[in-house]
């Protein structure tokens, strides 16, 4: 599968809202309601896969409400409560330089400005003061501010590589 066909999970329908068939979502977008933005969805449940496209929605208290196509009863809105939604990262615009989706940065190898392995990153985790890699080595586990230019020095999709400052014995 090409990167710009990568499914990226965006969201995830969390309940039913009303008789006429709308369902509540949570996003992962920002702002949320972005997930509108980035179309078709794939719907992925225990069951199965489907892509719709036409999603229209709102904010409604502290959530989102979403209208789907084909979804006109409280009935058929219920079989899809649970269901991820998944867009192609193709769908997402360019990120602006010096940005990075997590998705990107993912699998790529960590190593410091020596040359020293540190492992891969297996995900981003958000915290108060700055994102944090979680980077794997098969034996350790290590968080690594994402900060750039003060850890992070490059960021290198060619060579599949994150070059950071940082202490190895850390």
């Amino acid at each position: 599968m090409a990167a710009g066909d990568r499914l990226i999970l965006v969201g995830r329908i969390v309940g039913l809202h009303g008789v006429a068939g709308e369902v509540k979502l949570e996003s992962y977008t920002e702002p949320r309601t972005r997930i509108f933005s980035y179309q078709p969805w794939m719907l992925s449940s225990p069951s199965g896969e489907r892509e719709i496209e036409g999603c229209r929605g709102r904010e409604q208290g502290k959530g989102i409400v979403a209208s789907l196509p084909d979804v006109f009863d409280r009935d058929r809105a219920a079989e899809l409560v649970g269901c991820e939604i998944k867009v192609r990262r193709s769908a997402l615009p360019v990120p602006k330089p010096g940005e990075y989706y997590w998705t990107d940065l993912e699998g790529l190898e960590v190593v410091t400005v020596e040359g020293v392995a540190l492992g891969r990153i297996s995900h981003l985790l958000a915290t108060g003061a700055n994102d944090v890699m979680v980077v794997r080595d098969g034996e350790r586990e290590r968080l690594l501010p994402f900060v750039l230019d003060e850890y992070v020095k490059t960021v290198d999709f060619d060579a599949g590589r994150v070059t950071v400052d940082w202490d190895p014995e850390f």
